[in-house]
């Protein structure tokens, strides 16, 4: 007979440890519920309801009580309740690390764990350390006797003689360069030699400490340019984008070039880059030329075959008002006497494409008579974008419009009258199309840290809105904005006050209120720039533009605003910019455009990334991209594995292998070792193409791009019937970006090929097409299919003996039942799906694709060649098979010009 052991479990054969026991002892003690019995409920058969009452009602809270403590028993530690973008690394062993509210729990657990805490003051300097700190007590001193000497000599005393002394000398203006490329601005002594060979953005600090960043010795268009977040954003910065908040980026690497001269001069300038007769002496450019709207479109270089050079913004100063130029700088007024007077222009472009259009305008600005002044204003103009639906009430909450000519308010109808009234606007895109604002804002630092903004939820306050934005006033009341005048962009960024000079006059001010204007506080001349989405219903955003120097604080104080919605703005990198325009269906420059330069440039660094990547993954983990197989005897992936190979699709397979065989001979011959103990060491990467050598330093084939505006009336056309202007374009070279969107499951990466349907095998192309056509009933239609013949339910045991041996032997006769259990369409990874076409019918690749959260679906942005798309048939040519690199399985999708 067992012995009777009260204890179930294995008694542990080494005594428990004094904490072990106690944790346990306190997770048991939480999960018990102390009950009363209903003896003293019950007297002689009968209920007393207060004694019942009673006895549930300790219940209860013992309920409540074990609820709270088993809550609190948990393993959770103070520093990982805290939210995610809230934790510090050093928060489990510093409680000052944790916030205000949880640090009595933290000390508390730290003082039961003996987790052994610091503090800076008490802490034991390393050796480094102390090295550290008396070379900065050495030179705090240095310091402070050179600030002595600098201020010694500035004091002029009551019988000072020296004229030298005596004479205030007024700062000038740096004299300016035309037609000269800028100097980015000297950084400060500590700062100057991380920046030899690149450019920090003004907030460059600010990301340093929470983004990624590229690598000091690979920068971006030679800027450190945030890449993104250090915590989980994709999710994030799609719900800010788009339900709830906003994202910001600091996009002061975007090249500005800022061109003056007579208006025929400059028409003929921007004519000569690509710009539209239409748009420059049409109605369509009035309001543009009349300085109230921005035009986006591409510009072109002006001589050879016309190529694509990368998309740019350009506005128009805004005319002067005589009745404001009164009491104004007499510079001014100049213009007005002559019988010409001279505008200005500001071209916003991309980085990656800066050079060449600077050239392109250098050569045709001395074309003009008389000529037009070109000036490199990227160091002197910076930007912030931002989109959300909370980027208009954020950036409302840091910009506050000056006071004009200090009055009270500001005129009705004027573009800061009008800035203030956007308070309930939350789609930028609701805007008139490419709207713009220009005025003078305050310096945000004096209304730091920034309030909500009010905000009315009623019918009334979004008819006020509606009319606000059908009428808008500032067409008609749009002044010159200050961002143009070069002197009022020096001298906002000279006269801003330091930090300390903004503290001493916010401690001066009264409790819960901010210090009061002052006639000598520096105006930061800005530019609101509207953006409007292609893609319906998606958000727009707002690009400001304002002095270089003053991004700094704009940016502190848009980071800080407490949004309606809850939290604060996000800050985005580049990934985040290319995820926000992959969702709107908008393409990335110059990433989703290899046609051009830039893109070229781009897609040569991208596939040398892929490339080292792949290379890294042990062979045993890596796809071997010549034992691809395709189907129907086809092996080996279409050109590089790694690279969208426009070299492959334009020249064909034998030519792109003759060159690069040409180009590895040469490389191995120039890089072949004297010494044999080198070629022991390296053992030969059979796996690896040949055609993969020296790839990077291969030229683009001729290809070139043609924006959606030439693209889509090609496309529309047959190719017998091209307008004249089309017909001279050698289209088996020009590339069209495009949308792409699967019919079915699956996600487009990139570098995936792009097939049309099949042209010379019509049975393949109707297996294609077959999954492309919608099923209206498909319950009708499994009725239709054949079926086995049945037996009545009253036959005899041995006929249904002898139908199920006959249904077993012959199961031709029966229908196929697919692996994914659909009978009607074919799914992946079934017998009979179809293969993916042959290399004749590839068209293009995708440059951009990922799993669409807007969407819900897989898209991608990729180019097409246009000479293969018009040898397609009928209506099915949007029909494309996308098919992953290094995969045989293809899926349809249905492309779209953008």
């Amino acid at each position: 007979m067992a012995p009777n052991n009260p204890n179930k479990r294995k008694q542990p054969s080494h005594p428990i440890s004094t904490a072990h026991a106690q944790k346990r002892r306190k997770t048991q003690d939480a999960r018990n519920i102390a009950a009363q019995t209903n003896d003293k409920a019950l007297k002689n058969g009968e209920l007393d309801v207060s004694a019942f009452v009673k006895a549930r009602e300790y219940e209860i809270k013992a309920l409540e009580l074990s609820m709270g403590k088993a809550k609190k028993a948990l393993s959770t530690r103070a520093f990982q309740s805290v939210p995610r973008n809230m934790r510090r690394r050093t928060a489990s062993h510093n409680v000052k690390k944790v916030p205000k509210r949880l640090r009595t729990r933290a000390s508390k657990e730290m003082a039961e764990d003996h987790t052994p805490s610091v503090t800076a003051r008490r802490r034991k300097p390393t050796p480094h350390m102390r090295l550290r700190l008396e070379t900065a007590k050495r030179l705090e001193v240095l310091s402070k006797r050179a600030k002595a000497k600098k201020n010694a000599a500035k004091f002029v005393g009551p019988d000072e003689t020296d004229p030298t002394k005596m004479v205030e000398i007024a700062t000038r203006l740096p004299k300016l360069k035309k037609n000269t490329l800028l100097a980015p601005p000297k950084p400060a002594p500590k700062f100057r030699k991380r920046q030899v060979r690149k450019t920090w953005l003004p907030t460059h600090l600010y990301h340093a400490k929470r983004a990624h960043m590229t690598l000091p010795t690979e920068p971006l268009w030679r800027f450190a340019i945030p890449l993104t977040p250090t915590e989980k954003s994709y999710r994030p910065t799609h719900r800010a984008s788009a339900i709830r908040g906003c994202v910001a980026w600091d996009t002061s690497y975007m090249a500005t070039i800022g061109l003056e001269g007579v208006e025929l001069s400059l028409q003929g300038l921007l004519k000569a880059v690509g710009v539209e007769a239409e748009v420059l002496q049409g109605n369509r450019g009035r309001k543009w030329k009349k300085g109230t709207r921005s035009w986006e479109g591409w510009t072109f270089e002006r001589d050879g075959d016309h190529r694509a050079i990368t998309p740019v913004t350009v506005v128009w100063r805004a005319e002067e008002k005589v009745d404001d130029l009164n009491g104004t700088d007499p510079s001014k007024k100049q213009g007005l006497k002559k019988g010409k007077p001279k505008k200005r222009v500001i071209v916003r472009l991309h980085p990656a494409a800066f050079l060449q259009l600077w050239d392109e305008f250098i050569k045709v600005a001395k074309m003009q008579r008389p000529p037009v002044m070109v000036e490199d204003l990227r160091f002197e103009i910076g930007s912030i974008e931002i989109i959300g639906p909370g980027s208009t009430e954020a950036l409302l909450g840091a910009l506050k419009p000056v006071l004009i000519n200090n009055k009270g308010s500001h005129p009705a109808g004027s573009p800061e009258s009008t800035w203030i009234q956007l308070a309930n606007l939350t789609n930028p895109a609701a805007l008139p199309a490419n709207a713009l604002l220009g005025f003078d804002s305050a310096d945000p630092r004096l209304h730091h840290p920034p309030r909500n903004v009010i905000k009315s939820s009623s019918l009334i306050a979004a008819d006020e809105l509606l009319e606000l934005l059908a009428d808008w006033p500032p067409d008609s009341t749009q002044t010159s904005p200050s961002l143009f005048d070069r002197t009022a962009r020096l001298t906002a960024s000279r006269c801003l006050p330091s930090q300390k000079a903004i503290n001493r006059r916010k401690g001066a001010a009264p409790p819960g209120a901010y210090p009061d204007p002052l006639p000598d506080d520096p105006k930061i001349p800005i530019l609101l720039l509207a953006s409007r989405p292609e893609a319906k219903g998606s958000q727009g955003s707002w690009t400001l533009l304002l002095a270089w120097k003053c991004v700094l604080p704009v940016w502190y104080s848009l980071m800080h605003y407490p949004l309606s919605s809850g939290g604060n703005p996000r800050f985005g990198g580049l990934r985040e910019t290319r995820q926000i325009a992959f969702e709107q269906g908008v393409p990335w420059f110059p990433g989703d455009y290899p046609g051009t330069k830039a893109g070229w440039d781009w897609e040569c660094m991208e596939r040398e990334k892929r490339k080292s990547e792949w290379e890294k993954r042990p062979k045993g983990k890596r796809v071997e991209w010549e034992s691809v197989n395709l189907g129907k005897g086809r092996t080996g992936e279409v050109g590089l594995g790694w690279a969208c190979d426009w070299t492959r699709l334009i020249i064909g397979p034998s030519k792109r292998l003759a060159q690069s065989e040409a180009g590895a001979e040469t490389v191995n011959t120039q890089q072949a070792s004297p010494t044999k103990k080198k070629s022991a060491e390296e053992p030969s990467s059979s796996s690896t193409p040949t055609v993969a050598t020296n790839d990077a330093s291969l030229s683009p084939p001729g290809i070139y791009h043609l924006p959606s505006t030439l693209a889509s009336p090609i496309l529309n056309h047959p190719p017998t019937t091209l307008p004249e202007q089309f017909r001279t374009l050698d289209l088996t070279k020009a590339l069209a970006t495009i949308k792409i969107t699967l019919l079915s499951r699956g996600i487009p990466t990139s570098c995936a090929r792009i097939y049309r349907l099949p042209t010379n095998n019509p049975k393949l192309r109707a297996q294609w097409l077959s999954l492309a056509t919608p099923i209206k009933n498909p319950k009708h239609a499994k009725q239709n299919l054949p079926k086995f013949p049945t037996l009545p339910k009253d036959a005899p045991a041995h006929l249904r003996r002898q139908h199920l041996a006959t249904s077993l032997l012959a199961p031709d006769s029966l229908p196929t039942r697919r692996k994914s259990g659909n009978d009607i369409v074919p799914q992946a990874g079934d017998e009979d799906y179809p293969v993916v076409p042959d290399e004749e019918d590839l068209i293009g690749f995708v440059t951009t694709g990922n799993f669409n959260l807007g969407e819900g679906k897989g898209t991608g942005m990729g180019c097409l060649v246009l000479g293969k798309v018009l040898e397609g048939r009928g209506r099915e040519r949007a029909l494309c098979v996308v098919r992953e690199a290094g995969v045989a399985l293809g899926r349809l999708g249905r492309w779209e010009i953008v």
